[in-house]
């Protein structure tokens, strides 16, 4: 016969476990609206889908898809797009080879969803590039906009 001096293992109350179910969808709530970047905006120093697609076309600016090849196999590339798998360590200077070492020529980068051309956009200004353009609503579509493939704008596969 047990002890009384032994206790009960703790069980979770009703309010307990509301409370931990609200926390958790919290946590997955603000995840998942990092991942889909439901509050990018196609504001000052970015561009809209079709208008990236314009200007890369026209040769107003160099467009750069930073996807991985996995994702530019999947997808396709954007016609007027130069894909450079930002994982690269030679990204940047291979960056500055396409503009020829222009560090003030316009360069508009997009990806999936917006979340990584806005970060790598930083990256390539801390490396001195002064007409960094982000396409946030990205290939597949953000808070910016639709994106690039449901707006059907031309693409290219790469082999």
């Amino acid at each position: 016969m047990p002890s009384r001096s032994a206790k009960a293992p703790a069980r979770l109350s009703r309010r307990g476990f509301l409370l931990l179910g609200g926390i958790c969808a919290v946590t997955v709530g603000a995840g998942a609206a990092r991942w889909f970047n439901i509050w990018a905006e196609t504001g000052e120093g970015a561009l809209s889908a079709p208008e990236a697609h314009e200007a890369a076309v026209s040769g107003a600016i160099l467009l750069i898809d930073i996807r991985r090849p996995d994702e530019w196999a999947l997808t396709g590339v954007g016609e007027g797009a130069v894909p450079i798998d930002m994982r690269n360590k030679d990204f940047i200077a291979d960056v500055s080879g396409r503009v020829d070492g222009d560090h003030a020529r316009p360069i508009a980068l997009i990806c999936a969803r917006g979340v990584r051309s806005r970060r790598l956009g930083a990256r390539l200004a801390e490396a001195g590039f002064t007409g960094i353009i982000d396409v946030p609503e990205g290939m597949l579509g953000s808070g910016a906009g639709p994106g690039w493939i449901k707006r059907g704008l031309p693409l290219h596969k790469e082999s």
